[in-house]
């Protein structure tokens, strides 16, 4: 421990400038952030003259009609003006509300609020809560008009909305309820080890984000899915009886199989699985199964059982524990740091001893440019898992020796290919844009990878 503490001191005298410097900490922010939005609109402009290719890719033109294909292109090419638009648009607002003081004005208004229900301006962890939600809730009304036209006006365009009104307006109201019940305790007990542990808060947070995660993971289906969606278990028959079958071959600790009505929201289908190393939960949204035959489906799973096997969800939390213990290991440096909260426009009383949200704000927002970077490290590993498991679902019959498996292989591509032609997907991607934004591989890199691990494995014969 003391050597970390070691390794973690060099770090903040390597960045004590930050402390001392009057560095215009706002113009950085502001060049980072419209930074990272240029370049993800030049990927966006990359991307859309795809969307006026006539024909598919030649390894999809024996599996995409001309109709299907006519629909993804219509539907990308709005989906990408919009994002154009929202992106530009967000930016604006975001960019406003830095460049005037927003920030600043939350934290007075906090204090004003929790002036007037009887507590001063010692209780920092009681106003860096009601900064936080007054921040949350006002910083999102300027784009919850983008999230209305998505929803009714685009998705409903190419017939995947089935939220009503009063649907959306009660998911809205959850969401916001959800975010203040688990991030209040949650944030209090985050800001407090700051208090508690001093300099040396890095190991302790790490254990607290590492134990509330795994909260998450029983709370999710047991308490927050049900607010939103119905879970059914799976109804006896053919699907169920391929599932559980697969799932006992694996040794896949299966302890719930799940039918979830999607189709309550939209059309698009998918399938996932969640839980604790002892006790998995499978989910199979009703799209799925509507648009896919049984055994189409059970490739599906194979891929994701894929995932468990290889530990794929595992080692993506310890490579997001390596993510947060970084950011965790250089916020010292800008925790106690007057200049910075000047920089942004907040009275001397309070950058004189900057509250702890604040900095961690202000700080995320000088990340911005680098965790853009890191995006795109994530997305790789991502896609290598992907592969992987693609690669499982075709070497099933020779994991578990069973003749049935065969042509799981071939069952995975038919059910990609339902899967992105019902999604509308698109099929033709620029090489940057994917990288960029794609944790999946595209189809046709999907389909050309399965057909290089059937042919492999028939060399082996």
């Amino acid at each position: 421990m003391n050597f970390l503490h070691s390794g973690l001191a060099a770090i903040q005298r390597h960045l004590a400038f930050v402390s001392v410097d009057p560095v215009n900490w706002k113009f950085y922010v502001q060049v980072f952030s419209w930074s990272v939005t240029i370049f993800e609109s030049y990927l966006l402009l990359r991307q859309y003259p795809l969307y006026s290719k006539t024909t598919p890719p030649e390894a999809l033109a024996p599996h995409i009609g001309k109709e299907d294909f006519d629909k993804s292109q219509k539907y990308g090419k709005d989906k990408a003006q919009f994002a154009l638009f929202s992106k530009l648009f967000s930016q604006c607002v975001d960019s406003a509300m830095l460049q005037y003081g927003f920030y600043a004005w939350c934290w007075e208004a906090a204090g004003t609020i929790l002036g007037k229900l009887g507590y001063g301006t010692d209780h920092e962890i009681l106003q860096s809560i009601v900064f936080s939600f007054t921040m949350y809730l006002l910083s999102s009304l300027p784009t919850l008009p983008l999230s209305v036209y998505s929803t009714f006006v685009l998705e409903e365009k190419h017939g995947f909305n089935k939220i009503t009104p009063g649907l959306f307006v009660a998911d809205l109201v959850k969401s916001w309820l959800i975010a203040f019940v688990l991030g209040a305790p949650f944030l209090a007990a985050f800001l407090y080890i700051f208090k508690w542990a001093g300099d040396r808060f890095v190991p302790w947070l790490m254990g607290f984000m590492i134990s509330f995660q795994l909260l998450m993971v029983i709370l999710y289906p047991t308490v927050i899915q049900p607010l939103f969606n119905k879970l059914t278990p799976l109804s006896n028959g053919e699907l169920r009886t391929r599932v559980e079958s697969l799932a006992g071959k694996l040794h896949f600790p299966l302890k719930h199989l799940y039918e979830i009505d999607g189709s309550k929201r939209s059309s698009h289908s998918n399938a996932y699985f969640f839980g604790l190393p002892w006790s998995k939960h499978i989910v199979i949204f009703d799209t799925l199964m509507q648009q896919s035959k049984p055994e189409e489906v059970e490739a599906v799973l194979a891929h994701e059982l894929g995932h468990w096997y290889y530990l794929h969800p595992t080692k993506m939390m310890a490579i997001s524990q390596i993510h947060i213990f970084t950011i965790l290991a250089l916020f010292p440096a800008f925790l106690h740091a007057p200049p910075l909260l000047r920089s942004f426009d907040f009275p001397k009383h309070v950058a004189a001893q900057p509250p702890t949200i604040v900095a961690f704000l202000l700080f995320q927002m000088i990340l911005t440019p680098l965790e853009a970077f890191i995006s795109i490290g994530m997305n790789a590993v991502s896609r290598h898992f992907e592969w992987e498991a693609d690669r499982f679902a075709c070497e099933l019959q020779d994991k578990l020796k069973e003749e049935s498996m065969t042509d799981m292989g071939d069952r995975l591509g038919r059910a990609l290919i339902t899967l992105h032609v019902k999604n509308l997907s698109t099929v033709w991607v620029d090489w940057l844009y994917s990288a960029y934004h794609h944790s999946h591989p595209t189809l046709t890199e999907r389909l050309k990878g399965l057909e290089s691990f059937r042919a492999k494995r028939a060399k082996k014969e």
